[in-house]
């Protein structure tokens, strides 16, 4: 495959903009996840979102407490400690009417995958204590906890909840806090957020690249389902929330869940997954997955990735979310874990699965077997780029090679794609080696801007990410 791109195919116009600051040290990793680094793809390259891999089923709302509609799961990691906590509730079809009060069940888990249902002793349901209810009052039908890292918080407040009030208190969002994650009470007793629709997963968490809390709740736009989000500084006071926004020309559809977090391994982006529901299509749903950089604007990919093939019983009224929770767990390093539901409303009880994702694998630069190339926009090098890094995967005769252009998509001596050994096999953090060598740091201060092309063949590119050497 020629890898050799005329200048001008990009066009003059380009060499205005504004270089792409990696961060305040030039070492955030970037994902494919969007457009945000990709100026031109030539040849059969092209971006491609990937599924995550079912796995075991983890948990069954198997007691008298539960149900066939528990829903609004909520799995975070603390520690050596997985902490679940998801609605409690059942319906009989027959009789169409809920059997019992909705709840707040807690769950908790050593190793992601075998989860226990601890006798909390808190709260009494048909006469007895001996249950796994966490919270039984404002807030049960979607009560979502999260543990605060605001290294301004206080003890007491370690831990804490956002739910929706109705149908026991007002409409809008109420606060809680907890030391533990199992002992709650409620910061104040009126709603904290009064306008949108609140009956989803609503949820908060302290965003720590922009220093503040952020939530994200449901609301309706013109008869459709639609996301909203707001920040605070306290929690307990907030912005007026605003609609989320999406790249141009995407279809308004109903969204339903958002399932909304930072992503760990880069702070500065935003993972969601959406649950798409298709009332025209017998009110099915569908998990999708959409990304941002500040909070608000995203880009949603379209395909979903937890399809009703996915195993098993996901067809039906609202039986195929995912939920709020993107985890490593023991013994898979290199992979994340992600869970969604299954059997909701079609049975005695609902079930919640394990998926596995690779690591930032979510959306990769993909090169079929003719081969292609992706070219950047101009990105400037900061001052601890010492070595350019990828995440990716080769096939069968595939390889990745990468190469280093001048703005003006000149290729830079010793660094150009002729001169790169072709990176082969599977690795989360390969450097990139030219004959010249893999260090950059004296090329940075010559070519303080450049443009980066990858070639790839039979392979996929996840990421990429200029670091310092380990010293």
């Amino acid at each position: 495959m020629k890898t050799i791109i005329p200048f001008l195919i990009l066009g003059l116009p380009l060499l205005a903009a504004e270089p792409i600051q990696l961060g305040k040290y030039g070492t955030q990793r970037e994902l494919f996840v969007d457009n945000h680094l990709i100026d031109k793809l030539t040849g059969d390259a092209k971006q491609h979102l990937h599924r995550p891999e079912p796995k075991e089923v983890i948990l069954t709302t198997d007691k008298p407490w539960e149900g066939n509609t528990c829903a609004y799961y909520t799995i975070f990691r603390d520690g050596n400690l997985f902490r679940m906590y998801y609605r409690g509730s059942h319906w009989d079809t027959k009789a169409k009417k809920a059997t019992h009060r909705e709840v707040t069940c807690y769950a908790e888990s050593k190793d992601g995958i075998h989860w226990t249902k601890p006798k909390l002793r808190l709260f009494e349901f048909n006469g007895s204590k001996e249950n796994n209810i966490v919270w039984d009052g404002i807030g049960t039908h979607c009560f979502v906890a999260f543990k605060d890292g605001n290294p301004k918080c206080p003890p007491e407040a370690r831990y804490k909840g956002i739910a929706r009030g109705r149908p026991r208190g007002k409409k809008g969002l109420y606060v809680f806090q907890s030391p533990d994650g199992i002992h709650w009470k409620l910061i104040q007793n009126k709603p904290v957020i009064t306008e949108g629709a609140f009956d989803s997963q609503n949820l908060a968490f302290w965003d720590a690249h922009t220093k503040q809390y952020r939530e994200y709740h449901r609301t309706f736009v013109n008869g459709k389902r639609a996301i909203m989000t707001g920040t605070s500084q306290d929690f307990v006071n907030w912005t007026k929330p605003v609609l989320l926004e999406y790249q141009k020309g995407i279809p308004a559809q109903h969204l339903y869940t958002n399932a909304v977090q930072p992503y760990e391994r880069a702070p500065h982006l935003y993972i969601g997954f959406p649950t798409r529901y298709l009332p025209e299509q017998g009110s099915r749903v569908e998990p999708t997955l959409m990304i941002s950089r500040d909070g608000r604007r995203f880009h949603r990919w379209l395909e979903p990735v937890i399809p009703e093939s996915a195993p098993k019983d996901r067809k039906g009224n609202r039986s195929n979310y995912m939920t709020w929770g993107l985890v490593e767990i023991p013994g898979r390093p290199n992979h994340l874990s992600v869970f969604a539901t299954e059997a909701y409303y079609t049975g005695p009880d609902t079930r919640v699965r394990r998926f596995e994702y690779r690591k930032d694998g979510f959306v990769s630069l993909r090169g079929g077997a003719k081969g292609g190339l992706l070219i950047t926009k101009p990105i400037t090098l900061g001052r601890l780029a010492e070595r350019l890094t990828l995440n990716f995967k080769t096939g069968k005769g595939g390889q990745v090679r990468v190469g280093l252009f001048t703005p003006g998509c000149q290729p830079i001596p010793g660094h150009s794609l002729a001169d790169c050994k072709p990176l082969i096999g599977d690795s989360l953090n390969r450097t990139a080696q030219w004959k010249s060598g893999s260090d950059i740091s004296a090329l940075r201060r010559k070519h303080p801007v450049v443009r980066v092309r990858i070639e790839v063949k039979n392979a996929d590119v996840f990421a990429l990410q200029f670091q310092p050497w380990l010293r």
